[in-house]
């Protein structure tokens, strides 16, 4: 898992870089926890259109641990090697809160991926309230909804913290 993570650190760099002439957009990053026992990364790229309505392309991890048989706690065998899924998709989100320096969304999605025997599908429903930086960095806070079908998990809900980078 933690060759994952990195593999995520260097694409939103590489990503940062290979989209910076194009003007628009931004990269983001989120990580939060999901109920139950359920930790949750996703690396986006988010295209803005008028009055903060947004198309949102990401990438998904999704890591679910549990206690360990024999010692009965959290150990790093339980935690790392429990549960996973990955998964790509689309959201689109409409923007129902404008203020000065901030705004917020509804996050209505699909996605598609795979945990590690089967394929997996997904519909994400959720809210995002971004707040903008002098230097036009944002911050954001999600509130997350998704149905898994074919997962181990059908539903899930959580917070999600996270940076998104503008790219021109």
């Amino acid at each position: 898992m933690r060759k994952y993570l990195l593999t995520v650190v260097c694409t939103i760099i590489l990503s940062v870089s290979a989209f910076a002439q194009s003007g628009n957009g931004r990269v983001s990053l989120g990580t939060g926890l999901l109920y139950e026992n359920g930790w949750d990364v996703t690396l986006a790229y988010e295209h803005e259109t008028k009055y903060h309505n947004a198309w949102e392309f990401f990438g998904n991890v999704y890591l679910k641990w549990d206690e360990c048989a024999s010692c009965k706690h959290i150990c790093p065998d339980s935690f790392w090697r429990n549960y996973r899924s990955y998964g790509v998709g689309v959201a689109y989100k409409p923007c129902v809160v404008r203020g000065r320096n901030h705004h917020g969304n509804l996050r209505l999605g699909a996605s598609a991926g795979s945990d590690t025997h089967d394929f997996l599908g997904g519909l994400h429903v959720g809210y995002e309230h971004n707040y903008a930086l002098r230097s036009g960095v944002q911050l954001f806070w999600q509130v997350k909804s998704d149905v898994m079908i074919k997962g181990e998990d059908l539903f899930r809900t959580g917070i999600v913290l996270g940076v998104k980078l503008p790219l021109n």
